[in-house]
């Protein structure tokens, strides 16, 4: 296996600002954070790169980069293409951990390449990677179930925070997240898709 079997970059998308802390649409800043504390990674500000950025050593000395882009969901693109630019990364070497409503809470899903599936971020990333032959790791965040206005429903829910019951079930799907993203630095992306993607973490039933 050779370093471009596996990511170099790991980003995780969302919006910054305390208002959007723990809503749904902010899961990949969430277990890019948990990566941060469980490496001992310090995230820190950085106007070149246009995000919070830090760096650890794996066993060998090769280098793996953690970013949560600054600049709002939509332009996540610009972020991530000033840091491969600056330590000449290929694109392939990114691994995009984000929210995606396709999929029911309690579900992850790693891939190797593939469409932005309408997620504002990945169309900026794809956009300016210029490839979709990039890793993204999908955590399921569900549908929204509300019927009429359909965009602003959409919108009230990435925006939303999880119930209590779905935060104790996501903070297992964040174990499985992590375990996942460090079997694919260290093993390769095909390795962390055979042993997670067919992995959940069942719900839990709300307290009366």
């Amino acid at each position: 296996m050779t370093e471009a079997d596996t990511p170099q970059l790991v980003v995780g998308l969302g919006n910054p600002g305390d208002k959007y802390h723990r809503t749904r649409h902010n899961v990949g800043f969430d277990i890019v954070e948990a990566l941060a504390h469980l490496w001992q990674v310090s995230l820190v500000e950085n106007r070149k790169f246009q995000g919070a950025c830090g760096e650890m050593r794996l066993l060998g000395g090769r280098r793996v980069i953690l970013l949560k882009p600054s600049t709002y969901m939509n332009r996540s693109g610009q972020s991530v293409r000033a840091v491969i630019d600056w330590f000449k990364l290929p694109p392939a070497s990114v691994l995009v951990i984000y929210d995606d409503m396709d999929l029911p809470v309690g579900k992850l899903r790693l891939r190797p390449s593939g469409s932005a599936g309408g997620h504002n971020g990945m169309k900026s990333i794809i956009a300016h990677l210029g490839t979709q032959d990039f890793p993204r790791l999908r955590i399921g965040i569900g549908a929204t179930e509300k019927a009429g206005d359909r965009d602003g429903a959409v919108i009230s829910h990435v925006l939303g925070k999880f119930s209590p019951a779905e935060q104790q079930q996501m903070s297992g799907v964040f174990d499985l997240a992590i375990n996942a993203v460090e079997i694919s630095l260290k093993r390769g992306v095909e390795s962390a898709m055979n042993l997670y993607n067919g992995r959940s973490v069942p719900a839990v039933t709300e307290s009366v």
